[in-house]
């Protein structure tokens, strides 16, 4: 009798122990994914854009071409960096309102 209320109490402890480490990640990811909305929302609040995957996508792809054309300034290519400018803003002015 004695042996089941250890094991039993045991079962309890593991369980209370699993239940407070849910609750949490539970918690924090609930946190992080409210900042991360919060994060998206001002961030097209302030360009003018919407909230959609593809404008947040268009978006990044315009941030990537841009970075392209200042890589491109920076080792002396006028040529490839104008072009590379072009369809950053190309890219960019369909997203920013």
């Amino acid at each position: 009798m004695h042996v089941e209320g250890f094991f039993e109490w045991l079962g309890q402890v593991f369980g209370a122990v699993i239940r407070f480490i849910v609750d949490g990640l539970s918690g924090l990811f609930g946190i992080l994914a409210n900042a991360g909305g919060n994060f998206i929302e001002g961030l097209s609040r302030t360009l003018g854009m919407d909230t959609s995957l593809t404008s947040i996508l268009a978006l990044i792809i315009g941030l990537l071409l841009l970075y392209s054309a200042v890589r491109a300034f920076m080792r002396a290519s006028i040529v490839m960096g104008i072009i590379w400018l072009i369809l950053a803003l190309w890219v960019m002015s369909w997203v920013i309102h």
